[in-house]
């Protein structure tokens, strides 16, 4: 197959979402496969919206089979879709919806048009997740879809996951080892985060690794910090790179996302092979990676004080952090590789390139390409 692929900018793994595109794109070309990578502007959103006739005549120089756009670059794509020809099938790679984060609602509502017709300009869809699936499903049509959770095992190649042994001597170490992992931004709600662990009494550290992409988010972060007297517990890193970012995980003890919205959080599927219990939001995914109370917490982004909940347990009863941590552990290693995701997502495409159907099995329509705890 030839097909082409649109992102913003380059296509790097600057974030989750921009890795799984990165993930498909190489095991597409490895599977032997062309890929066009088509790369447009990265400007303030509203500014996203003059660059649909550019993007129009741009997608109709492409000579492709099939079309795979990330759903995030929806603002350029709303209405330049409809100059494409009906030949070439169109695939949406949604990661999460742009309108479902923090907005004022006005503006939200706003966004919240452009991207429902962006959506319904589209053929098929490949999901991260269930969550993800169903709110697009609140918004337009869903079939053809396939739903491909992301993978973790990028740190695979050198790095093995901590033995059982190794995790329970790095249990006794004091003080309780906390990191969080995203791009330094509202959505990811490290202020809640940062409010739910100063009322944390017992002995703990954070880490925050992540590029600061909202420059005046990320200070007022450093003023919260001050705030609540915590600054000499919490620790910004920036962004890592992936075998530092390795060393700091496996020398932690506990994952937090508490986001605002996340399609799935892979960056929490990513500490839970290093034995780490995921603390994630109930808003979105998480729910279909972690087991409350098992191999981590589901805990609401508007409610600092779960995520004090889940902290100060783990810190007090070091054998409750063992057995959330060997399940997290356990958790990773029975979830898909990037190898069976790509599988997945380039047995669905062939099928919207061919018009053979629309390769989706089971009952609710969709290929689930997870494997389960027993």
């Amino acid at each position: 197959m030839h097909l082409g692929f649109v992102v913003y900018g380059p296509l790097d793994d600057r974030s989750g979402g921009y890795r799984y595109d990165l993930e498909l794109v190489r095991r597409f070309r490895d599977a032997g496969d062309e890929v066009t990578v088509m790369s447009l502007p990265e400007r303030p959103y509203w500014a996203r919206l003059g660059d649909n006739v550019t993007a129009a005549r741009r997608l109709r120089a492409l000579d492709v089979d099939v079309l795979l756009q990330d759903e995030l670059c929806h603002p350029s794509l709303a209405g330049a879709n409809a100059a494409l020809d009906d030949e070439t099938p169109v695939v949406s790679v949604v990661h999460h919806l742009n309108s479902r984060e923090n907005f004022h609602p006005w503006r939200r509502r706003l966004r919240e048009l452009v991207e429902a017709r962006y959506l319904e300009s589209v053929d098929a869809f490949v999901f991260n997740s269930e969550s993800t699936k169903e709110s697009v499903a609140a918004l337009t049509e869903t079939s053809p879809s396939v739903v491909a959770y992301p993978a973790g095992d990028r740190f695979s190649a050198f790095e093995s996951p901590p033995t059982p042994e190794e995790i329970r001597a790095r249990a006794t170490e004091e003080p309780l080892r906390v990191v969080t992992v995203g791009n330094i931004e509202p959505r990811k709600n490290i202020d809640g985060l940062l409010r739910g662990l100063s009322r944390v009494r017992w002995n703990w550290e954070l880490t925050v690794v992540g590029a600061a992409v909202d420059a005046t988010y990320e200070r007022g972060l450093q003023k919260l910090v001050r705030a609540l007297g915590i600054d000499d517990r919490v620790r910004f890193t920036g962004r890592l790179s992936d075998a530092d970012l390795a060393a700091t995980l496996r020398e932690s003890h506990v994952f937090v996302l508490p986001s605002h919205y996340e399609g799935f959080g892979i960056a929490a599927l990513e500490a839970m092979g290093f034995g780490l219990p995921a603390i994630v939001s109930t808003a979105g995914g998480g729910s279909e990676l972690v087991t409350h109370r098992h191999d981590g917490y589901l805990v609401d982004p508007s409610d600092p004080s779960e995520i004090t909940d889940a902290i100060a347990p783990l810190c007090r009863n070091r054998d409750r952090l063992v057995d959330r941590s060997l399940a997290a552990r356990e958790r990773y290693l029975n979830h898909v590789s990037w190898e069976e995701t790509a599988r997945a997502v380039r047995a669905f495409v062939a099928t919207v390139a061919d018009g053979s159907g629309t390769g989706t099995t089971g009952a609710s329509g969709t290929t689930d390409t997870t494997r389960h705890v027993g």
